[in-house]
């Protein structure tokens, strides 16, 4: 079992930057890949990012390259998504997932609650 609680969410400006954070526990965070998703109302979640259980791997979506950067502190249990030049339209609820290593929702057994990020023009 793994138990994630995300954080960092909030409402910014286009332009600006926000970091969130996943925080794990249970069973051994660092053996695990992690990965980002966020979703609209009535819509399936989307794919945002993943990292490999040590960091040394990542992908992200087209929609985010060079603006997001994901990335994991095994020693904290804790893995993040710094971000940046956040647009109107990445106003979503993210998710952080435990499993992987695909982009699909099902290929992760793990989730946290959500945290809103709401950019605005």
């Amino acid at each position: 079992q793994v138990q994630l609680v995300e954080s960092g969410g909030g409402l910014v400006q286009a332009g600006d930057s926000l970091r969130l954070s996943c925080a794990a526990s249970g069973r051994t965070f660092s053996s695990v890949g992690m990965g980002w998703f966020r979703q609209l109302p009535g819509k399936e979640r989307e794919f945002v990012s993943r990292i490999n259980w040590s960091g040394a791997s990542t992908y992200y979506a087209d929609s985010v390259k060079g603006r997001f950067t994901i990335s994991r502190d095994n020693a904290k249990s804790t893995m993040y998504l710094q971000m940046n030049s956040l647009k109107p339209e990445d106003t979503a609820v993210y998710y952080c997932a435990a499993g992987g290593p695909g982009v699909g929702q099902y290929d992760y057994n793990y989730w946290g609650q959500g945290t809103q990020v709401t950019v605005s023009s």
